[in-house]
């Protein structure tokens, strides 16, 4: 499908279609984002290219799979789990990644870095096992996946990350607090999307949300928001 044919699809999407529409808008916001993210590198110093770099590639790999993932709706309905997860996989842990960039300066090792991926892959694994592989056990799979969420709150708001950057202090504390939010309230709204879409007790809990509207929104958010917060970090060091 070329481009043409996506602005064409998007011409004969319901008023109603609210799924629809953001995925629309989810893409061409982080297509947006990338490349004001790669255009920007060279205005800053080498030091913080590779951490924008990675921010572009956060918005980049989302806005492919949300181009899928809107097709997918359109053609057949159905939440695209397979595809947001295929995303989930490859942009989370470079979420992750951001935070050892930051802090790489102020001492962070790559164990460190290893050990948020390590997490978030944990955190989507268990998450997808019981979104789309075993619902009947959703529950379950929820709190393994929300156990290895919650030890990346704490490693970044209390442990070796949190004292990395105490110890560097200024734009880059500042930055590091900054995300550390995005974390801990953006990163919520998935487990709110996760209990929207699960039939029994969550579904009990979120009834009536629209388990995609909630994801796409956190997407947009999230992923924007870390490469934003990242480019003022690089402004401000200037």
């Amino acid at each position: 499908m070329n481009i043409l044919n996506l602005f064409v699809d998007a011409t004969k999407m319901a008023s109603t279609d609210y799924v629809g529409f953001t995925f629309f808008i989810g893409c061409m916001a982080m297509m947006a984002a990338s490349a004001f993210f790669f255009l920007s590198m060279n205005s800053f110093d080498s030091k913080w290219r590779t951490s924008i770099l990675v921010s572009g590639l956060i918005t980049f790999i989302a806005a492919v799979h949300y181009w899928y993932m809107r097709d997918y709706w359109a053609a057949f309905g159905e939440s695209p789990t397979f595809f947001r997860y295929v995303d989930w996989i490859l942009t989370v842990p470079l979420m992750c990644v951001e935070f050892y960039l930051i802090l790489k300066a102020a001492g962070a090792t790559k164990s460190l870095m290893w050990k948020m991926i390590l997490l978030s892959i944990v955190m989507l694994v268990t998450g997808y096992l019981g979104e789309a592989v075993y619902p009947a056990q959703a529950q379950i799979w929820g709190l393994f996946s929300g156990i290895a969420y919650f030890i990346i709150v704490y490693e970044i708001w209390m442990g070796g990350a949190s004292k990395l950057a105490a110890a560097a202090g200024g734009a880059v504390q500042a930055a590091h607090k900054t995300l550390c939010k995005f974390v801990l309230i953006g990163w919520a709204i998935y487990p709110i999307g996760y209990m929207a879409g699960t039939e029994g007790w969550y579904s009990g809990i979120f009834g009536g949300l629209d388990m995609d509207v909630i994801y796409n929104v956190g997407d947009a958010i999230n992923k924007i928001g870390f490469g934003l917060v990242v480019y003022q970090l690089a402004v401000d060091s200037k």
